[in-house]
């Protein structure tokens, strides 16, 4: 039987807080704004009894730009346990369309970052944080579309799977079934791609820390519990994202050192793929899939193998940024051609309606894929002096994004009027 959802007649609307966002907040954070001032008025109005829930979220948001990310965590976690519905900014009273986005309690980087591809449109933008162990709103929100916006991490994987069993009962469309999101974290995701012509994804395996202590010691080799790679490989903690953690290491002494600087309780594992161009620079590009379309995202180029894009001193080069806006500008006719069938059998098998993949280019010019998920960040924030290139691209990915949401509601309001 379907959960019930609430008209715009109904006044049994479940109650909604109002707050800043995450864009608006990470943008002032960007331009180099000082948010101590706010975070410490957000903090006394917690403080005295004044705050409501959209303060109490914003001002986690804000503790955690500031670093200070399991003290805006503890923040979130107060205020989710008395509300878990929040409306974002729109720029119009009366939206086009009305999207309710399907959290999970995790850090900020830890859900699709929608803000980012809503911000400034009419389309009206609900949160509902997803609990297991809690009811859902009963009726729901009033929504056309709704969209999981939670990652396939160990902190959200319990959230993720409580939206799976509420998917198949759910009153509107859902944009990323949260079955397939299931799918994308880096040890399973070798498996799902992998077998695909044009394609390179290294095999990335689970290890415990007893393990990798056994092997810093000398007492196991790496291949025993790595199930393949031997040195170089590459280590993280498992579930951290944005770089936190990343290492290549060559031999067990280095092994050592790493899990004396790291205390986390398990690792992925992945062997290093050396794909240095010519010229000694790597290349890394993020893409994102929209209703089967790739769009390309950023290109950062640097000497070091571990890029992202604040690290590769983009805004520095002219020549980075101009081969950078040369790869958008030819993508369609280049890259997209070029990995036409990997991107193809990589969107069939993911099968999500968005996602995004970090890659680069091996020397064999395979498609070296080195995570896809849905909650990397697409952000239209970049200075438009130094990068006017980026602001037509990113409205084109924001535009087609709204069309998808669009698209997803008018074909189920056809087959209901059916």
């Amino acid at each position: 039987m379907p959960i019930e959802i609430a008209s715009h007649e109904n006044a049994d609307q479940p109650a909604v807080a109002d707050r800043i966002g995450l864009a608006k907040l990470a943008k002032l954070a960007f331009d180099g704004g000082d948010l101590k001032p706010l975070q410490q008025e957000f903090a006394e109005m917690l403080t005295n009894g004044t705050a409501d829930a959209g303060v109490g979220m914003d001002l986690s948001v804000i503790t955690q730009l500031l670093g200070q990310k399991n003290i805006g965590l503890a923040i979130q976690n107060q205020v989710l346990a008395f509300h878990r519905l929040f409306r974002s900014p729109c720029k119009t009273a009366r939206p086009r369309l009305r999207v309710l986005a399907l959290a999970a309690e995790i850090d900020m980087g830890g859900n699709t970052p929608i803000e980012f591809l809503l911000e400034g449109s009419d389309i009206e933008l609900k949160t509902l944080y997803i609990i297991p162990g809690r009811d859902i709103p009963v009726p729901l929100p009033e929504h056309d579309v709704a969209i999981v916006i939670a990652s396939d991490s160990p902190h959200s994987c319990m959230a993720l799977a409580e939206m799976v069993r509420l998917a198949p009962r759910w009153p509107r469309p859902i944009v990323n079934q949260p079955l397939m999101i299931s799918n994308l974290d880096r040890d399973k995701l070798h498996r799902l791609l992998s077998g695909i012509a044009g394609i390179d994804i290294p095999a990335t395996t689970t290890v415990r820390r007893e393990q990798l202590e056994e092997v810093a010691q000398s007492r196991l080799p790496l291949e025993t519990v790595a199930q393949g790679p031997g040195f170089p490989i590459i280590i993280r903690p498992r579930g951290s994202h944005a770089g936190r953690g990343l290492a290549r290491l060559t031999d067990a002494a280095e092994l050592g050192g790493y899990l004396k600087a790291h205390p986390e309780g398990d690792f992925f594992i992945s062997r290093f793929v050396d794909y240095a161009n010519a010229d000694g620079l790597f290349r890394k590009y993020r893409i994102v899939v929209i209703d089967g379309k790739p769009y390309p995202v950023h290109m950062a180029i640097a000497a070091q193998w571990d890029i992202w894009y604040l690290n590769a001193g983009m805004s520095f080069s002219e020549s980075k940024r101009a081969e950078e806006a040369e790869f958008m500008r030819s993508f369609d006719t280049s890259f997209a051609v070029r990995h036409r069938h990997a991107l193809s059998r990589m969107t069939e098998r993911v099968n999500l309606d968005y996602f995004l993949v970090d890659c680069a280019e091996n020397n064999n010019g395979e498609l070296l894929i080195f995570e896809a998920d849905n909650t990397a960040v697409v952000h239209n924030m970049d200075s438009p002096q130094l990068y006017p290139y980026k602001a037509p691209q990113m409205l084109a990915i924001f535009d087609a994004f709204g069309k998808m949401l669009f698209d997803h509601a008018a074909r189920s309001r056809a087959e209901r009027a059916a």
